[in-house]
């Protein structure tokens, strides 16, 4: 039992939220979040993208697992510590991309045929593309781009700007950077022995690909709200543009002022504000999608 809970935790049930963050934009922007057979094929893509998702963790921990054992937090888990029985998580590793697959497979091909990029491409950041500069970063968010093609190809999408392509991997890449800041802080001189590739960074160049990415993602989202064809036309999406630029001010408030030093799910999952904003944003694209062209 203790072993199982350790693959459990080692599957990282708490980060399955930027799942949900991605794999869903396509259904609720295209106006059919409310279509039963629509919902039920995304929440579908949303469940096979968790388990496979998971995999890479497993496989990660694996990889990592000396460099993990001298990280401060990281020696905690699972497998460094001990609780997860190594030959338990490699038969993980094994079984459930096998299993992610074949259900993928029989519910929709295009879905299998991302979910199996995905999976190459976690692959080869574990095993090498993390120790490549800058292009670790940009593999990060590139998961995150093949996480909502993953919404899009299991139902018909209509009215999807591709903008949202690009709003949704630039948010992306911005919680990635502002991880790698934080690490950077509070690993100090020790950064190197649990991640190499921090001897690639600094924190001057991280601020400055921090503040790029921001205004990138600020203005990319302008960009589609006033391109998106959503059933109101792009005015009304306008009035959304406050949450977003709030939400992006608070995160950077967060690491900057407050010094968290979680990661960005971690971050979402306990700061307050944070979490209202995203309510408030959500709950203004439904209005604007689906309430008001009905009145």
């Amino acid at each position: 039992m203790p072993a199982l809970l350790g693959l459990l935790r080692t599957m990282r049930p708490k980060q399955w939220t930027k799942n949900l963050l991605f794999v869903f934009p396509a259904i609720v922007f295209d106006g059919k979040l409310f279509e039963t057979e629509s919902f039920l094929r995304v929440f579908g893509a949303f469940a096979l993208f968790c388990l496979m998702a998971s995999t890479v963790y497993i496989i990660n921990d694996l990889v990592d697992l000396e460099n993990d054992r001298q990280h401060p937090k990281k020696k905690n888990r699972p497998l460094p510590s001990g609780k997860l029985p190594i030959p338990l998580a490699v038969g993980a590793a094994v079984i459930f991309p096998m299993m992610t697959l074949g259900s993928a497979l029989l519910f929709s091909q295009p879905l299998a045929l991302i979910l199996a990029l995905y999976l190459v491409l976690q692959l080869a950041y574990s095993f090498w593309l993390k120790h490549v500069a800058i292009v670790d970063v940009l593999v990060v968010m590139t998961g995150f781009i093949l996480r909502v093609i993953a919404g899009v190809v299991v139902i018909d999408v209509q009215n999807f700007s591709p903008w949202l392509y690009a709003v949704t991997g630039l948010l992306a890449l911005f919680l990635a950077v502002g991880k790698r800041r934080q690490e950077l802080i509070i690993l100090g001189e020790n950064a190197v022995n649990t991640r190499p590739i921090y001897e690639e960074y600094n924190l001057p160049l991280i601020d400055d690909m921090l503040r790029v990415v921001t205004t990138s993602t600020f203005i990319t989202y302008m960009l589609y709200t006033i391109e998106s064809q959503t059933k109101l036309g792009s005015d009304l999406m306008l009035t959304t543009v406050p949450f977003v630029l709030y939400g992006l001010f608070r995160y950077l408030y967060l690491i900057h002022v407050r010094g968290e030093g979680s990661a960005p799910d971690e971050v979402l999952l306990k700061d307050r504000p944070l979490q209202i904003n995203i309510l408030l944003f959500v709950m203004a694209n439904i209005i604007i999608i689906y309430v008001l062209p009905k009145l």
